[in-house]
């Protein structure tokens, strides 16, 4: 096979994987159920509401890989949230059944091809990565067999009245100016400040505290934190993908701290599927920046280490 043939094939099966990815959220968000909001606590669903994690390193996945590993669970109906690769489950004294099927998750990297590494020598110029997935298994330890008791436990979720007070010490901690008040939630980018009306507004009080992770996860983005494009106008395509990334990182955060995630703005979900049917690349884009946006803000947490990011997160983030 030549070289431009083999690029060829491997460019067509980076694409695929994203499409893939894409075509399986569209799916779900084509059938009314965004992929970040899982029903945990349902008497269908066996395992606790928490961040996926690798069980033999102890660090949560991140980005896309936490919704394939939400819906993995969802689907085959697994106790836990904890994954492992074939070696290691054998390096931990385990193994993997023989009847079981891995859940395929990705990392992302950047690779320079031979044309433009030759271009930017000419030119002088700095040569231009391109972005893409590469795919591997892991294995709920639901599915192993001889692992160690401590790696096969389960968490329990949080007590619930210590949930509500972690919530409100982390909107203190951030120093975002927090505003409360009025009869909307929003975040101001040109004054760098969020606003959530009081929590008697709300049926629920934790409603007010997902609401307010969720005008935080916009405000990470401000130019002196996260830096994203907050340039969108309503109803434009950035305006849509900034609300996706608060979105999942509302999910990401309420995982994290024991709220069930809920979709704040089911009537985006339009134009979400809009920008996804555009853009294969999009939902891995969104979902990584999600993940920034939920780690700066959980980094606040004075008394936690949540162990988020997994080996190759930061080849991740920066391909995304």
């Amino acid at each position: 096979m030549s070289r431009k043939n083999h690029n060829a094939r491997a460019s067509s099966g980076r694409t695929n994987l994203y499409t893939e990815i894409t075509d399986q959220i569209i799916a779900e968000l084509e059938a009314g159920c965004a992929p970040w909001v899982q029903p945990w606590g349902s008497a269908s669903v066996k395992a606790p509401l928490a961040m996926p994690k690798n069980a033999a390193t102890g660090r949560h996945y991140s980005g896309i890989n936490v919704l394939i590993l939400w819906g993995s669970v969802i689907q085959h109906g697994f106790p836990g949230q904890n994954w492992l690769t074939f070696r290691q489950a054998l390096s931990l004294g385990g193994s993997v059944r023989k009847s079981e099927r891995g859940t395929t998750v990705v990392y992302a990297d950047r690779f320079t091809p031979e044309d433009e590494k030759r271009r930017a020598g000419e030119t002088g110029e700095d040569a231009a990565a391109i972005p893409f997935l590469k795919r591997f298994t892991v294995f709920n330890t639901a599915q192993c067999d001889g692992l160690p008791e401590d790696i096969t436990a389960i968490v329990p979720p949080p007590p619930p009245g210590l949930i509500e007070p972690r919530v409100e010490a982390l909107i203190q901690a951030t120093g975002i100016d927090f505003r409360i008040g009025g009869d909307r939630a929003s975040y101001v980018p040109a004054h760098d400040y969020v606003q959530v009306p009081p929590p008697q507004a709300y049926f629920e009080p934790i409603d007010w505290h997902r609401t307010a992770l969720h005008e935080l996860g916009h405000a990470t983005g401000h130019a002196s934190r996260l830096g994203r494009d907050l340039t969108g106008g309503f109803g434009t395509k950035k305006y849509a993908f900034e609300e996706l990334v608060a979105e999942i990182n509302a999910a990401f955060c309420c995982a994290s701290l024991g709220i069930a995630p809920t979709v704040r703005h089911a009537d985006y979900i339009g134009s979400w599927l809009e920008v996804l049917r555009e853009d294969n690349r999009a939902i891995v884009r969104a979902a990584s920046q999600a993940s920034k946006a939920a780690d700066w803000l959980l980094g606040f947490l004075p008394d936690s280490d949540l162990g988020r990011g997994i080996d190759m997160t930061d080849n991740e983030r920066q391909a995304a």
